[in-house]
C-alpha cells in the first residue's frame, strides 16, 4: 500500500445522459485519469458504455454502483460489458447503500452488509474467472451460489485482464472488508482527514496486508485509496457564495444520516448528528442547514478560489491518499472540478 507522490486525478459527472458524453470527452482532453459515474437517477454502466466510444484512453468507473441491487452475476455482466465495450478501461466502483434503500426501493435483501459484501465480490471474480479461463463455474457461498455458466451465455476473454473492484465504506466492517477483498478504497464525501487518517486507513491497511500474506490474487495489482472532497468553488463572488450554500445543504444531508454518525464522532459532534435527524424526519430543511457552523463545514470541506480550493486539497491529501476527485454542488459548472483538478496537478 505504497503511496505514489504523485496524485491520480478522477473527474466525476453527474451520469445524466443529457452531458455524459461532452463530461466525458471534457475530462480526456483534460488529462484527468479517470471518469467517475455515480448511481444515482441513471445507470452508470449505460452511460458510461456510451461515454468509451467517444473517448480513447481515460478509465471509467462506477462510483458507486450499489451493490446489493444486483446480484453478483447481474454486475458481473454489466460490468464486463463496459470493460469490453472500452477496450479494458473499465474500473467498478461498489457501495452497499442503506438498508431502507435496498429492501423499499430495490426489493432486494438487506442482512450483514460487510459479510455480504465480501462474499459479492469474491462471488463476482469467480464467474469472472470463469469468462476469462473458461474453468467450471463453482461458486458456493452463504449468501449468493453461482454453479451454471454454459457457452452461450459466456462473453469473450478479455485482453487487458478483469475490472478491477474498489469499495466504498465508512465503518470500520466495510472498510476492512475493502482492505481484505477488494483493488483499492473509495472514500466517502462526509470524511474528514482525521477520520480517514486515524479510523479508515489502519484497519484498512492492516486488511490489505493480511489479504497480500495469503497470497490473494487481486493483491498483485497496487491498492488506490480514492479521497473524494466536497468543494465549494467558483469564478465570481456570487458563484462561489451559491456554491458554499450547496455544500452546506449537502453536509446537513450526510450528517443527519444515523450511519455516518461515527464521522461526527470522532470530532465530538454526536449531538449534532441527532438533532439533524430529527429534523430531516420532520422535513425541516432549511434549519437544518442552518445548523453547520463554520467550523463544520471546514471540517469536511474545501472552499475558496480555484487556485485556493486546490492548494487546501493538496495540503490535507497528497500523502493521504492515491487518488482524488473533487464533489461540487449539483448545480455547479462541471468545468469548475476539472479547473480545481488540473491546479491540484500543478502543484505536483
Amino acid at each position: 500500500m505504497d503511496r505514489p507522490a504523485a496524485l491520480h486525478l478522477d473527474a466525476t459527472a453527474s451520469g445524466h445522459p443529457a452531458g455524459i458524453l461532452d463530461a466525458a470527452e471534457q475530462a480526456e482532453r483534460r488529462g484527468m485519469d479517470r471518469l467517475v459515474v455515480a448511481e444515482t437517477a441513471y445507470d452508470p454502466f449505460l452511460q458510461l458504455a456510451r461515454a468509451a466510444d467517444r473517448t480513447e484512453s481515460i478509465e471509467l468507473a462506477t462510483g458507486i454502483a450499489v451493490a446489493f441491487a444486483r446480484t453478483p452475476m447481474t454486475l458481473a455482466y454489466q460490468a464486463w460489458g463496459l470493460h469490453a465495450a472500452s477496450g479494458g478501461r473499465a474500473v467498478i466502483g461498489l457501495g452497499s447503500q442503506v438498508k431502507p434503500h435496498i429492501e423499499k426501493r430495490f426489493g432486494m435483501p438487506w442482512d450483514r452488509p460487510a459479510a455480504r459484501m465480501r462474499e459479492y465480490v469474491h462471488a463476482v471474480r469467480a464467474i469472472w474467472h470463469s469468462w476469462q479461463t473458461g474453468e467450471r463455474l463453482r461458486f458456493r457461498g452463504e449468501f449468493y451460489t453461482h454453479t451454471v455458466m454454459t457457452p452461450v451465455f459466456s462473453p469473450d476473454p478479455i485482453p487487458a485482464g478483469v475490472p478491477r473492484i474498489l469499495l466504498a465504506g465508512v465503518g470500520p466492517l466495510m472498510t476492512r472488508t475493502a482492505g481484505a477483498v477488494a483493488d483499492g478504497f473509495l472514500g466517502h464525501p462526509f470524511s474528514s482527514t482525521a477520520y480517514l487518517a486515524e479510523q479508515v486507513l489502519p484497519g484498512l491497511t492492516e486488511a490489505r496486508r493480511q489479504a497480500e500474506a495469503e497470497g490473494a490474487e487481486w493483491t498483485g495489482r497496487p491498492f488506490e485509496i480514492v479521497g473524494n472532497v466536497l468543494t465549494a468553488t467558483g469564478r465570481t463572488e456570487e458563484e462561489l457564495a451559491a456554491s458554499r450554500a450547496g455544500v452546506r445543504e449537502r453536509l446537513a444531508f450526510y450528517a443527519s444520516t444515523p450511519a455516518y454518525r461515527p464521522v461526527l464522532a470522532q470530532h465530538g459532534w454526536e449531538g449534532l448528528q441527532e438533532e439533524l435527524h430529527t429534523h430531516s424526519v420532520r422535513g425541516r430543511w432549511a434549519e437544518m442547514t442552518a445548523l453547520i457552523s463554520d467550523e463544520v463545514f471546514e471540517t469536511f470541506a474545501v472552499s475558496g478560489t480555484v487556485e485556493e480550493a486546490a492548494r487546501e486539497i493538496h495540503r490535507r491529501y497528497a500523502g493521504l491518499v492515491t487518488r482524488l476527485s473533487v464533489n461540487l454542488p449539483e448545480d455547479a459548472d462541471p468545468a469548475l472540478g476539472l479547473d480545481v483538478l488540473a491546479a491540484v496537478r500543478a502543484l505536483g
